[in-house]
């Protein structure tokens, strides 16, 4: 059951702000696909670090991932000299988005030298590389979704935006996705770095529109504000705790962690499954990839109305168990024809799901507002980031040792062993799978935020006016 919408008495956002919002998402969404897709495979197969160093990079740039994102979205979730003329996020969304854009590029480009002979020069640039691009990443993430509880409030709102924002992200990444694989060749590095430069010039362009829409409005500004005057500063770790006591809060977060993993391990097993199952060039994925796009973009109107009538839970728990059903077939497809019938069926629970992430994770910050007496929603994005993370270290883990058991080639021309092909598959579809199924039962059976319990939270925020 749906709240009702006649709580909400504030003015809606104008389409073009959600659409503007929208190209925040694409540009977070599109750079982490990326980097779970091309990164671990680019050093592996194109630079030749052996996957043992490759491992130990990711778990490196994970653990420092997980200690530098909360702590980011605390300290630069307070107010500053800027706030009352700038806002609170838009000056860090501003500052942070073309330094990170920049180190996405620098990671294509290591030192062109011998991986054999240097492999710990190679995992040293790999890693400070990659951490400084976080670093900045990071910044912009959190404050671009911890903006979003703002900018949209009700109910009906957060489910208009986010499907605005949905279709502004699908069609964009099909954009870009449409030109990439045309470029990259297996075996030429070079095309790797060409592709990245062109990726990093459009999402500059994507970042322009999004300044448009990330403004926040005098309103809004003295809300954050007040809610700064009107209680104590709260300290990271007791944000944290306070956070993590609230189930719903708890659940979302365990949600959005093991959805990412999923995806994770899934996106990374792209390149992999088009050149060592399918045995094709890169641009044979362009297939798939618009069969999903049209999957996913056809499905948004039905989730909408789905979520409408029975409310962001169920929505959420049927996304996850579909998707995981849709996952299984890796196990046993061979043709680029048969991955692009299940990408298009794949992508219609991947919507339903997708759509709820932000509804939901908002629902469960505003929750936590009510507790603190004030927003923290830059330090709880943090703390969602802070998990998220958990994603790369089972990205690096997994490839890492599925690959040395079942003795990966990395060499870009090999002809893989059926073993190997195997553990491409396990880690493309089983593990994914078994982890959608895990999620959509964690959340039907402990979520709680819905019905009554959502439109008695919703009044309390009124009346403590934390909108």
């Amino acid at each position: 059951m749906t709240s009702e919408e006649d709580l909400s008495e504030w003015e809606i956002a104008r389409t073009r702000k959600m659409i503007s919002y929208g190209c925040g998402y694409l540009v977070v969404n599109y750079l982490l696909g990326a980097y779970t897709r091309l990164v671990f495979y680019y050093y592996e197969v194109e630079v030749g670090l052996p996957v043992l160093y490759i491992g130990i990079a990711f778990v490196i740039y994970a653990i420092w991932n997980m200690f530098n994102d909360p702590l980011l979205g605390y300290f630069t979730d307070k107010p500053r000299k800027w706030m009352k003329k700038y806002g609170l996020r838009a000056p860090w969304v501003v500052i942070s988005s073309f330094p990170m854009l920049l180190c996405y590029f620098l990671i294509f480009t290591p030192p062109p030298i011998d991986p054999t002979e240097n492999a710990l020069l190679i995992l040293l640039y790999m890693v400070i590389i990659t951490a400084l691009f976080d670093t900045f990443f990071s910044i912009y993430n959190t404050h671009v979704y911890g903006g979003f509880t703002n900018h949209f409030r009700s109910e009906y709102e957060r489910r208009k935006a986010f499907a605005v924002m949905m279709v502004t992200m699908g069609v964009g990444a099909l954009g870009i996705g449409m030109i990439t694989p045309w470029i990259i060749k297996f075996g030429e590095r070079s095309t790797f770095i060409i592709a990245a430069f062109i990726v990093v010039m459009i999402l500059a362009g994507f970042n322009i529109i999004l300044f448009f829409g990330i403004k926040e409005s005098e309103e809004m500004k003295e809300t954050l504000m007040r809610g700064f005057e009107s209680s104590e500063e709260i300290g990271f770790f007791k944000t944290m705790k306070t956070a993590l006591k609230h189930k719903n809060f708890a659940v979302s977060l365990l949600g959005y962690t093991m959805v990412i993993t999923a995806q994770t391990l899934a996106t990374a097993s792209a390149f992999y499954m088009v050149k060592d199952v399918y045995k094709l060039p890169l641009y044979y994925f362009i297939i798939p990839g618009l069969a999903a796009f049209a999957g996913f973009m056809l499905a948004i109107p039905f989730w909408y109305n789905y979520a409408r009538k029975h409310g962001f839970k169920r929505t959420y728990y049927t996304g996850l168990f579909f998707a995981g059903l849709c996952y299984l077939p890796t196990l046993w497809i061979t043709t680029i024809w048969e991955a692009t019938i299940f990408a298009f069926l794949g992508a219609i629970p991947f919507a339903g799901y997708t759509l709820m992430l932000m509804p939901v994770a908002s629902d469960t910050m505003d929750e936590v507002a009510i507790t603190m007496g004030r927003r923290q929603d830059g330090a709880l994005q943090g703390i969602r980031n802070f998990f998220f993370r958990i994603a790369i270290v089972v990205q690096g883990v997994v490839l890492t040792v599925v690959h040395i058991i079942t003795g990966y080639n990395p060499d870009p021309e090999a002809v893989q062993t059926p073993l190997a092909v195997w553990g491409i598959r396990v880690h493309a579809g089983l593990i994914p799978a078994l982890i959608m199924f895990v999620m959509s039962f964690i959340f039907y059976k402990w979520y709680e935020l819905e019905g009554d319990n959502k439109i008695a939270m919703v009044k309390k925020l009124k009346e403590m006016e934390l909108y």
